[in-house]
């Protein structure tokens, strides 16, 4: 069995004159974030390794949810492969993953993530919101053998309003 939680990044800024790799979370993305980590503790595995993109949006997002689940940020694995807009290179992403590993808990952007979950999860979402959370389930040992799971939970900052 191999479990995979997606976490799309908190809401980020438009504001400022950056690049979009730069753009920082908005004060309503770093309340989404603390409301959606505050709620997932009994939705997670027992051991996981977090993933991050190494977009400053996903590593503010990851560390607001690393303090409130009390993982080690320490040990967060940045990658720049995760800052990706396409579902394919983010399925290649994963399926890359050490087979050791059962839960990876992973930080990136949509469309990929919306595009991943609807592709490989059994329940359609039409879009995975900013600080949005889903958690899929294979049946499988291998995750370069991932074929479709069951989504087994979501979270979404609506739902907690």
């Amino acid at each position: 069995m191999k479990n995979l939680i997606l976490i799309r990044h908190a809401k980020s800024s438009w504001e400022a004159p950056l690049k979009d790799f730069d753009r920082p979370l908005v004060k309503r993305g770093i309340i989404d974030a603390h409301d959606v980590s505050a709620t997932i503790s009994k939705f997670l595995p027992k051991t996981y390794l977090i993933w991050c993109s190494t977009a400053a949006r996903a590593v503010e997002t990851a560390l607001i949810f690393a303090q409130n689940i009390s993982y080690p940020i320490e040990s967060i694995v940045y990658k720049d492969d995760l800052y990706t807009f396409d579902e394919k290179q983010l399925e290649k992403v994963i399926k890359s993953c050490n087979n050791a590993l059962e839960s990876v808990i992973l930080f990136g952007h949509n469309e990929a993530i919306t595009n991943f979950v609807n592709k490989f999860g059994d329940v359609f979402i039409d879009n995975v919101p900013t600080s949005g959370f889903v958690s899929l389930q294979f049946d499988t040992e291998s995750w370069e053998k991932l074929d479709k799971g069951k989504t087994h939970k979501t979270i979404f900052p609506k739902d907690l309003k």
